[in-house]
């Protein structure tokens, strides 16, 4: 096994991302991280004070790939979309995000595509409630996608663009609701 001098935070963090995903949050364990970047456990501990540290760690990483992904976005429906993109490929990192706090700097990334737009559309100066609305209903929206609790039927996808449409109806000054 290497030694922890040859396993750098990253593969431990990107390694829990991916035990995270795979077994969910009571299958993240420092021994389950420790045999995917191969060490033994004791050998996290001198990287990473805990599991809390380790999972704070992963909502920083889960934060910044969503940065990343909505860094291109030139509308409000692209930044929905790729947001919901996200919430699917990376479920647990979605739920992560939600539930653990990331540091000020990982969320200012990514809420700067929202904010950008969100003032495209509304000005400068309701930008951040615009934003805070479509961040949000997508949430929202995702959050309960992921739970399983539409359940009247219907087609979510056509859910999902029905109340993006409306959304950007609404936020649009010359067209809104």
């Amino acid at each position: 096994m290497p030694t922890p001098d040859r396993t750098s935070l990253e593969e431990i963090v990107a390694a829990a991302w991916a035990v995270l995903e795979a077994e969910g949050l009571s299958g993240l364990t420092m021994q389950a991280v420790a045999v995917k970047v191969g060490v033994r456990a004791p050998s996290l501990y001198k990287r990473v004070r805990d599991r809390d540290a380790l999972l704070a760690l992963v909502a920083v990483a889960a934060v910044d790939e969503v940065a990343r992904r909505l860094e291109p976005a030139a509308t409000l429906a692209d930044i929905a979309r790729t947001y919901r993109a996200f919430a699917h490929e990376c479920r647990q990192g979605f739920r992560l995000i939600q539930s653990a706090g990331a540091d000020p700097a990982s969320l200012a990334r990514a809420s700067e595509p929202v904010l950008r737009i969100a003032a495209d559309l509304v000005g400068p100066g309701e930008a951040l409630e615009a934003a805070r609305l479509v961040t949000a209903w997508a949430t929202g929206f995702l959050t309960m996608e992921l739970a399983g609790a539409f359940r009247l039927g219907g087609d979510l996808d056509e859910a999902f663009e029905y109340g993006l449409a409306r959304l950007t109806a609404a936020l649009t000054p010359a067209g809104g609701l």
